[in-house]
């Protein structure tokens, strides 16, 4: 690969360490949660502190913030995007290693990626394959929305890549950005409808 070209998802997903995973999981379910339990006070956040401690004590906050997010739900049973926020909250690894947080950053990433495209274009049948040239590096046919969230993506595995320490800190305040623009949209939509 030449200097000047930019990695893709998929890539960067690859060289991430577990710190980088996780984040990219986490940072991915919390732009989506609102949809699930738009009342709940920062139900992820025992799982921000344990990315931020390397793991520590990771099984026990998932627990943690696996039970206030479902407290806090409110979402229909057959609401289409808060069932695939519960299939992020689901797949969320209890063992802190980088396979079982490659695998949850690739589930989160995707369904992430679904919702954002189903808010702004009519799904198609082709979908998988759509958001698999996307996280690729091909973002064409993708609504505006699933393109502003790959970009988040990229840029929270960059920032954690860089290994600053305040990376986390902007990855929260991207992810932060993320949720506003989505619940915008969800207000809107339902204004509307």
């Amino acid at each position: 690969m030449s200097p000047s070209t930019t990695p893709s998802l998929v890539e960067l997903m690859e060289r991430a360490d577990e710190r980088g995973l996780a984040a990219s999981a986490l940072a991915c379910l919390d732009r989506c949660l609102p949809l699930l339990a738009p009342e709940a006070a920062e139900p992820l956040r025992p799982l921000w502190v344990g990315v931020a401690r390397g793991g520590q004590d990771w099984a026990g906050r998932l627990e943690e913030a696996r039970a206030a997010a479902e407290a806090g739900a409110s979402a229909p049973a057959d609401d289409e995007s808060a069932a695939l926020v519960r299939k992020m909250l689901g797949a969320a690894p209890a063992e802190w290693a980088a396979g079982p947080l490659r695998d949850w950053a690739d589930v989160c990433s995707l369904a992430a990626l679904e919702i954002h495209h189903r808010l702004c274009a009519a799904p198609s049948p082709d979908l998988a394959e759509v958001l698999d040239r996307c996280r690729r590096g091909e973002p064409e046919g993708v609504g505006p929305l699933a393109a502003g969230e790959l970009r988040r993506q990229v840029r929270v595995l960059e920032i954690l890549a860089d290994g600053a320490t305040l990376g986390l800190r902007r990855a929260l305040d991207l992810s932060a950005e993320g949720s506003r623009i989505l619940q915008a949209v969800v207000s809107r939509r339902a204004r509307t409808s």
